[in-house]
């Protein structure tokens, strides 16, 4: 599977970014790793919305350099796990310290304000007046920061659930902005239909032994 065949399903870039390794087990890194290359992180930066098409093609201008392109792709992955741990922190399934993360996220995201720029919008026209990241070799990992603590800032805890691994989910975070808070699966055409399958197999089978 490719990052464009990748699942968007956490309701926020912040959580998409954690959700790039599959499954999510806390401690673990032998999870399928989706972001294998900085082509791999531009493209997903696009499908999510994180990048326009021209902001893409500065981005893979300005990492010609190799050493610039892994530099972006390593920061990037080091936020995507900091995120991860905060998040677990958040749901109270942190058995480690949190401090280390969110001391990423500080860092990052204080480099993220000071490459930054307030603009003025036309008379009458609205717009986000915040412009996040001037530098394209930066761009990615100062607006993923933003987004991280943008995040972070602006959380309902009640809200954010892990796909459930004890069910046979995938341990992906995601926003449950139900009207009754009752999603369980980060999708059930993916988890929660292999779920309902397993469950309707194991009831044929015991039928059938009885």
């Amino acid at each position: 599977m490719g990052v464009n065949d990748l699942n968007v399903v956490g309701g926020d870039v912040a959580l998409d970014l954690v959700n790039t390794v599959e499954p999510r087990v806390p401690g673990s890194f032998d999870g399928n790793e989706h972001l294998r290359s900085p082509e791999d992180l531009v493209t997903w930066s696009l499908r999510v919305g994180l990048l326009t098409s021209h902001e893409a093609e500065e981005v893979r201008t300005a990492w010609r350099s190799a050493d610039r392109a892994e530099a972006g792709l390593s920061a990037a992955l080091e936020l995507r796990e900091a995120t991860f741990t905060v998040m677990l922190a958040e749901l109270g399934t942190l058995a480690g310290d949190v401090e280390p993360a969110l001391s990423v996220l500080q860092r990052d995201w204080a480099k993220a304000v000071a490459r930054s720029a307030l603009s003025l919008t036309p008379s009458g026209v609205s717009g986000d007046r915040l412009q996040i990241g001037t530098d394209p070799s930066t761009l990615i990992i100062d607006r993923l920061a933003h987004a991280a603590v943008g995040l972070l800032r602006s959380l309902d805890v009640r809200q954010l659930k892990a796909c459930p691994l004890d069910e046979g989910g995938c341990g992906w975070l995601f926003l449950d902005k139900s009207r009754n808070n009752s999603r369980r699966w980060c999708s059930m055409e993916d988890c929660g239909g292999r779920a309902k399958a397993r469950r309707l197999t194991a009831r044929r089978r015991s039928a059938r032994d009885h």
